[in-house]
């Protein structure tokens, strides 16, 4: 990996860690919040792709039409597992299935699919990441694995690990082999999940309105942050960066993310926490050597 494409990467990592880190202070909003910031997204955008558009870049294919819209797809369907899951299961389960599996899953799919190389020193790497995001997420507590519907969490995070495996290696391959700039591909996903939400909203746009009352800036940050996290992945991706190692080292996120909450929202220093930060650093530091 370049070193530019290991610097657009990390630079993702702390913009996707931030954005989280907003959105955290708007949890109880809801839908009305995801539906805000992603109609910022969609407008604060939309200049960038027309002006694209306009110049001639993008050349539309079928094949460029089909990805475009199988990533917007998959994307929601990640959003609406992802959200079932935390409905039947704890978070402390789900989150680190998904996020474990996502990068394991996604490299899989680098090798099998679209014929990228995985050294010995990769899988060293990638277990090391992995290992980390289980210690950050979970805390070194595993109890809530053993709860009733512990099970139930494994399932649904494996599924939401898969659909997170599957919108990377189809947007991978959109911007690597087909040329897709990734704010288009980012947009038209965003555009599509705006006119599936909008119906929601419109049943009662009153109490949507009410509800994001305290938080339109907080959505703008989240609706500018969001988006440029992903564009950049993207953009790492399509100057030659390998998915073998971007599709792990992007979690280094989940690193960022903890320090940030022990730093800015001061919560507790725990040993786990640190020690998970750690054992990821060493794996993107193997992965980078690659």
């Amino acid at each position: 990996m370049t070193l530019a494409s290991l610097l657009l990467v990390i630079l993702a990592s702390f913009i996707h860690a931030s954005w989280n880190l907003l959105a955290k202070r708007a949890a109880s909003v809801g839908l009305a919040f995801v539906f805000a910031y992603n109609l910022i997204a969609c407008v604060a955008y939309a200049p960038w792709v027309l002006y694209l558009l306009a110049d001639g870049a993008i050349s539309w294919t079928w094949q460029g039409s089909a990805f475009v819209l199988l990533s917007g797809l998959i994307h929601l369907a990640y959003s609406l597992c992802l959200q079932r899951g935390y409905q039947v299961a704890d978070l402390s389960v789900v989150y680190p299935v998904a996020r474990g599996t996502g990068p394991m899953l996604s490299t899989l799919g680098a090798v099998m699919l679209l014929g990228e190389p995985l050294t010995g020193l990769g899988l060293v790497g990638l277990a090391l990441i992995v290992t980390g995001i289980g210690l950050i997420a979970t805390r070194g507590n595993l109890a809530a694995f053993r709860l009733p519907d512990g099970k139930a969490g494994i399932g649904w995070g494996t599924a939401t690990g898969g659909l997170i495996a599957s919108y990377t290696v189809v947007d991978a391959n959109a911007v690597k082999a087909l040329g897709i700039a990734p704010v288009v591909l980012d947009w038209f996903s965003n555009l599509l999940r705006f006119f599936l939400l909008l119906p929601l909203i419109a049943a009662n746009p009153r109490r949507a309105l009410e509800r994001m009352r305290g938080f339109w800036w907080i959505a703008v940050g989240v609706g500018l942050l969001s988006p440029l996290s992903y564009i950049l992945i993207l953009a790492a991706l399509q100057t030659g960066a390998s998915l073998v190692l971007v599709a792990p080292m992007r979690e280094m996120s989940m690193m960022v993310g903890a320090l940030m909450g022990m730093l800015i929202l001061k919560e507790e220093v725990e040993t786990w926490r640190l020690a998970g930060c750690g054992v990821l650093i060493a794996g993107v530091i193997v992965l980078a050597a690659e």
